[in-house]
């Protein structure tokens, strides 16, 4: 493991990296987006499966470090210079493919990372939120340019603009996820399918990812632009403090708009 909180696991043709900061639920810290990000950009493998140290997946940004404290020179560096996150930049860029093994909490950016992910297998302890809406943000580019693919347009609205919370029943049944296991058979049928994968032709493979990424993706490059354009902003408003503030707090946050 890295004193970034990640550990990484081989499996012959497969790497499994697992989020491995329960006590904070896998919350990401700049340090484990680095770690995660070199992670995926150099791997050898021909597979990649993404978990998390149980209870929780990943329950996105680690809220004291990435937003309090960090907020206005987060808000100012976007500003001057607004991009696709590192760590996203490198998982929808990969030809490799990657499976994410949702075990518990997905949530904020942790949602992202499942849905940047070419297959999406859940336990049955797995919850999905886009909640970046309750702090006043929008969300990374995933949950706008591939969320409405999975689960259609109306879904998509709908979590985006609420910040629901949806247990593992639902996702499956919207197609978030491709299939439902018991807790304890998650990693082991995510093995078993990231070994699949990993004993076919892998130029062919990563061709045919490439493809699908051609055919259906939109641009990343330019959407990460402006979505970190966006926040920039909205991290300037009330509205952002105040869901921050009430979230740390404990208590129903009250958005006036400003």
């Amino acid at each position: 493991m890295s004193d970034a909180g990640l550990r990484i696991d081989r499996h012959g043709d497969v790497e499994v990296l697992t989020l491995d900061r329960p006590d904070a639920r896998n919350a990401l810290t700049f340090e484990l987006y680095d770690a995660l990000e070199t992670a995926v950009r150099e791997t050898s493998a021909r597979c990649l499966v993404i978990t998390g140290a149980d209870p929780a997946f990943c329950s996105g940004d680690d809220v004291k470090q990435v937003m309090v404290g960090a907020g206005e020179a987060t808000s100012s560096n976007l500003s001057r210079s607004p991009r696709l996150t590192p760590a996203a930049d490198a998982l929808l860029h990969t030809d490799v493919p990657v499976i994410a093994a949702v075990n518990g909490a997905a949530v904020g950016w942790g949602m992202e990372l499942a849905l940047m992910a070419d297959i999406r297998i859940a336990s049955d302890r797995a919850k999905f939120g886009e909640l970046f809406v309750l702090r006043g943000l929008v969300s990374d580019v995933a949950g706008i340019g591939r969320l409405a693919q999975l689960v259609g347009r109306e879904n998509a609205a709908l979590l985006l603009y609420t910040g629901a919370v949806i247990d593992a029943e639902r996702a499956e049944r919207i197609g978030l996820v491709s299939s439902l296991v018991p807790h304890e058979d998650l990693l082991p049928v995510a093995l078993r399918l990231a070994e699949e994968i990993a004993s076919r032709p892998p130029l062919a493979v990563q061709s045919i990812k490439h493809g699908l990424r051609k055919a259906l993706d939109p641009d990343w490059t330019e959407l990460g632009r402006w979505v970190s354009s966006t926040l920039a902003d909205l991290f300037r408003t009330e509205d952002h403090k105040e869901g921050v503030a009430a979230f740390l707090e404990k208590r129903p946050p009250e958005f006036t708009g400003r």
